[in-house]
């Protein structure tokens, strides 16, 4: 039985639904190249600010047995570096998004217009409205107001697909809400979710945080917040148009952890925590899994139980 994983974001078709997230091995050249030459059906940039950042002081990241933790910062060579990186890719004949996270609304818009310009632009991009790990920033998306006047800036002149990565929400109104902004705007997906901000690890034999930046604050990825993740991911879906594509994010380590976010109705799924662990090679087995557990189930493609979660 011949099993289909392909998908569509952006009006690009895909050959699988995974990709990677934001983040994770996704700053140099060689790591996008190495992302473009695994199963990852697209190719994902760190989130770029206008000019490069260092980004906090380590220890910033910590992995555990439930998930991560990290602070970074947002370290990145600053958006020409990544605009640069899309003549090169351009071989790969998969879609390469550019995630951008500027330090103010005038850089977000500047960067946006210069990528538009550019000779080669990128696929599309992934406008990243939830970083929670920045010292004195808080995260776009929780301001509805600033949420809505950036995007009307956004949309009176980008002609790029577009998507913005959200911040996970926590309560039914926040989603009716959000949902109602953002479907006013021809969004091409929205990306659900980000970590969930400002967790506090402890490291019980030295009785010390287990992060520096933040008096030991950061955001939470992996297993821990699935859940979350996978709320997100169906409430979204729920109330969004279906021309707004949702891309699940959060949690993934296995096929049946793709299965749940496509079962909560995500178009495509990305992997953040458990690409670092693994790198490049996790697209290849999580997709293989995900391609077992659907023949086990009778299922050939991902329409077959795409948002059909059943609720008992």
């Amino acid at each position: 039985m011949k099993i289909d994983l392909s998908a569509r974001v952006a009006g690009f078709a895909l050959r699988s639904c995974l990709m990677n997230a934001s983040g994770p091995w996704c700053s140099r050249a060689a790591e996008l190249q190495a992302i473009a030459a695994s199963a990852s059906a697209a190719i994902v940039s760190k989130s770029c600010t206008l000019r490069a950042r260092v980004g906090n002081e380590s220890p910033r990241y910590m992995d555990t047995d439930w998930g991560s933790i990290n602070a970074m910062g947002l370290p990145n060579e600053g958006w020409r570096y990544y605009a640069d990186c899309a003549g090169a890719l351009k071989g790969y004949e998969k879609p390469f998004f550019i995630s951008v996270s500027g330090m103010t609304r005038e850089d977000n818009l500047y960067i946006l217009g210069q990528l538009q310009a550019q000779i080669v632009p990128p696929s599309a991009v992934e406008l990243n409205l939830s970083c929670p790990n920045l010292v004195g920033k808080p995260q776009t998306a929780y301001d509805e107001e600033q949420t809505r006047r950036l995007l009307d800036e956004v949309f009176s002149f980008f002609r790029l697909p577009l998507g913005v990565k959200l911040p996970p929400y926590f309560d039914p109104v926040h989603f009716d809400r959000m949902a109602r902004l953002l479907a006013a705007y021809p969004l091409a997906f929205v990306t659900c979710i980000n970590s969930i901000g400002n967790g506090l690890a402890i490291n019980i034999e030295e009785e010390t945080t287990l992060i520096r930046p933040k008096d030991g604050l950061g955001g939470l990825g992996g297993a821990i917040i699935k859940p979350t993740a996978l709320a997100n991911v169906r409430e979204f879906r729920r109330r969004l148009p279906e021309n707004i594509a949702v891309i699940g994010c959060g949690g993934v380590q296995t096929g049946r952890d793709a299965f749940e976010h496509i079962l909560c109705g995500a178009e495509s799924v990305q992997v953040g925590t458990q690409f670092y662990r693994e790198r490049e090679g996790c697209f290849e087995r999580i997709e293989r899994e995900l391609a077992e557990l659907m023949h086990t189930k009778g299922y050939t493609s991902l329409a077959d139980f795409r948002g059909k979660l059943r609720t008992i």
